[in-house]
């Protein structure tokens, strides 16, 4: 697991995916901090590597790449159990706000380059 702070490679994402799920990479994306955690099993694990680094928890968000459709809409996949929250009326495992989405996107975008 490693914590992203500056941009990265999309080839270092291939090799993770490779190494690990074959396809994804597993990923929470910090909104406020504009960092990530990825290549974890869990991203509660990623989740909590992240709050021990002082994030706080409700900007974190679980997020998954799938680095053969990098450049592609479909990169980013918004699906993860750490996504349900229900204070933040966010009732299901992906991310519903359009806002939060684009920001994750954007983060994404700087952090993984060609």
């Amino acid at each position: 697991m490693q914590i992203i702070t500056q941009p990265i490679l999309i080839q270092l994402i291939e090799k993770m995916a490779k190494d690990r799920f074959g396809q994804l990479v597993k990923a929470v994306v910090d909104v406020k901090q504009q960092i990530m955690a990825v290549d974890a099993e869990l991203h509660a694990d990623e989740e909590a590597k992240l709050l021990e680094n002082g994030s706080e928890q409700a900007n974190l968000w679980g997020i998954n790449f799938y680095p053969a459709k990098y450049g592609q809409e479909d990169f980013i996949e918004f699906d993860s159990m750490i996504n349900l929250r229900p204070g933040q009326n966010n009732l299901s495992r992906g991310v519903e706000d359009k806002k939060v989405q684009e920001q994750i996107k954007q983060i994404v975008g700087k952090l993984i380059r060609p």
